[in-house]
């Protein structure tokens, strides 16, 4: 499925009343995005653009993660984008970070959703690999991303929303933990219980397949979970 979204919007000139002009300051550290977000508050339709093609790999990537379905995934996705262009023209520059509230929202979004279908929990959405697929090796591989995705999702929740955040959006700690609400330590114990579960469960592939460990966590530059800054 490629990893785009068609996004409606209406023209800024119709939805909402004119912008309100800010004076240009100059900040230490600012924002990137802000001035993107400023360019769409203006009406800058290849603004929106940008700012779809600059944020969509990493929402449809949590949302995937987080709901396992590529479909809620990507209105998930697309209700986080259409949200950050309503807010554009009341955002308030160095409240926050323009990344970091938009995982925010996403966050919340996947949250909402996991709690309607709590009670209809199934693991339909596990990937069948095909097992004429390809050569033994990468044939390997993609089962053990099978086995792992499966793992994460048997985690308890926040398990899950923190081993996510921190390996697979690339988070720091002090941000994974801003946006879960929750202090630094509290984030490192529950990165440290869902390694020892992901293990416990992954441990009966490894001894099958013989992969060395680090094969069994497909995310590039991560040779093995504990290898992370602030790992517990």
């Amino acid at each position: 499925m490629p990893e785009t979204l068609r996004i409606s919007l209406p023209p800024a000139d119709s939805a909402r009343p004119a912008a309100v002009a800010r004076p240009e300051t100059t900040r230490v550290n600012a924002d990137p995005d802000e001035t993107l977000l400023e360019r769409i508050a203006k009406g800058d339709t290849s603004a929106v653009s940008t700012l779809v093609s600059r944020k969509l790999p990493r929402l449809l990537s949590l949302a995937r993660r987080m709901l396992g379905d590529p479909v809620e995934a990507e209105d998930v996705a697309q209700e986080t984008l259409v949200r950050t262009w309503k807010q554009a023209r009341d955002w308030v520059p160095g409240k926050a970070r323009i990344d970091t509230w938009m995982h925010r929202v996403a966050l919340n979004l996947c949250y909402d959703r996991l709690r309607r279908r709590r009670d209809q929990v199934s693991t339909d959405d596990v990937e069948i690999v095909d097992t004429a697929a390809g050569p033994g090796a990468a044939l390997e591989r993609a089962q053990n991303a099978a086995s792992l995705q499966t793992a994460l999702k048997a985690l308890p929740e926040r398990q899950r929303v923190a081993i996510t955040l921190c390996y697979y959006q690339e988070l720091s700690n002090i941000e994974a933990a801003a946006l879960m609400e929750v202090s630094v330590e509290a984030l490192e114990s529950l990165l440290s219980r869902a390694r020892r579960s992901l293990r416990a469960r992954l441990n009966p592939v490894e001894d099958k397949s013989g992969i060395a460990g680090s094969e069994i966590y497909p995310k590039p530059g991560a040779k093995d979970l504990d290898n992370r800054p602030g790992g517990a």
